[in-house]
C-alpha cells in the first residue's frame, strides 16, 4: 500500500549542503512540484554560489561556515522554533540529486500516518550508481560499520542511508549532537536504545548529479569518515546506559 502525499504543511525538508550549487536547482524544483512548502537549505561552508541558488528558488537559507554534515544538520533544525504550526516530520535529503523527492512520501507518510517514528530509505544501487567512483569501497565501509552495531548495540538495520524521515517529537527525544559524519549512526543507535519504532524502505542510490562526493570521492575521506563511525558506536554504547526511554511521542 502507497502511503498518501504527505500534507505541505506537515514536512520540512532539510539539506544540507557545500557545493552544490549546480546540483540544487532540479531537487529545489521537484520538491516543489511535490508540494513541499518549506524547504531548508543548510549552507555548509560552501566556496560556490550554494547560498544564493538555494535562497532563488525559494528554499530557506542557513548559514553554517564550520563543516561536518552534523552541524549542518543542527544548524538546520534550530530553525523549527521559528516555524508556524511546527512541521510534524522533518525529512534529510541529500543535495546532490541521489535521492528521488517523488519518493518522498514513502518514508513520510508512515510517520505521518504513526506507524513509525522514523523511517530510513535503505540504499539499492542502480547501474549508474554501482559505477559512480568510490560508491563500492564506501557500501563496504557501511556494511562493516552495521556489523559492529549489530554486536554492540543489537541494532539490526540494513543501511545508513541519509535520506529518512522522523517525527519532529521523536527528534527532541534523541538529543542530538553528533557534529560531523556520525550524525545518521548516532540517530539509529539512539532510536534503537529508546525503543521507536523504525522502519526501513527501500529507495534507488542514483548517482550524483554533478560534482565529486565529498565521503566516497576520497580514499583519505572515507577512512576519516571511518573512524569517525568507530568513535561514535564507542561513544554510544557508553552512553546508552544513561539514556531513559521518554514517554511516547503524540501520534495523530
Amino acid at each position: 500500500m502507497h502511503s498518501p502525499r504527505p500534507d505541505p504543511g506537515d514536512v520540512v525538508v532539510l539539506v544540507p549542503a557545500r557545493d552544490e550549487a549546480a546540483n540544487l536547482p532540479p531537487l529545489l524544483a521537484s520538491l516543489q512540484s511535490a508540494g513541499i512548502r518549506e524547504v531548508v537549505v543548510v549552507d555548509n561552508g560552501s566556496r560556490d554560489d550554494t547560498a544564493r541558488v538555494a535562497a532563488g528558488a525559494g528554499a530557506r537559507v542557513v548559514t553554517e561556515p564550520r563543516p561536518g554534515y552534523g552541524r549542518a544538520c543542527l544548524a538546520g533544525l534550530a530553525t523549527l522554533d521559528h516555524l508556524e504550526p511546527t512541521p510534524e516530520v522533518v525529512v534529510f535529503m541529500d543535495a546532490d540529486g541521489s535521492d528521488d523527492p517523488a519518493l518522498l512520501s514513502r518514508l513520510a507518510g508512515p510517520c505521518l500516518e504513526g506507524r513509525a517514528e522514523m523511517v530510513v530509505g535503505v540504499r539499492l544501487p542502480t547501474e549508474e550508481g554501482r559505477r559512480e567512483p568510490g560508491k563500492e569501497r564506501a557500501r563496504q565501509g557501511t556494511r562493516w560499520v552495521l556489523a559492529l552495531a549489530r554486536l554492540l548495540h543489537g541494532l539490526r538495520s540494513r543501511d545508513l542511508g541519509p535520506f529518512r524521515a522522523i517525527r519532529t517529537d521523536a527528534l527532541g527525544c534523541l538529543a542530538m549532537d553528533d557534529p560531523t559524519w556520525g550524525w545518521t549512526l548516532q540517530m539509529q543507535l539512539r532510536a534503537h536504545h529508546l525503543g521507536l519504532r523504525v522502519l526501513e524502505v527501500e529507495v534507488p542510490a542514483r548517482p550524483r548529479r554533478s560534482g565529486t562526493s565529498k565521503v566516497s570521492g576520497s580514499l583519505v575521506m572515507s577512512v576519516r569518515v571511518g573512524v569517525r563511525m568507530l568513535w561514535t558506536l564507542l561513544r554510544e554504547r557508553v552512553r546508552a546506559a544513561r539514556l531513559r526511554k521518554p514517554s511516547a511521542p503524540s501520534r495523530p
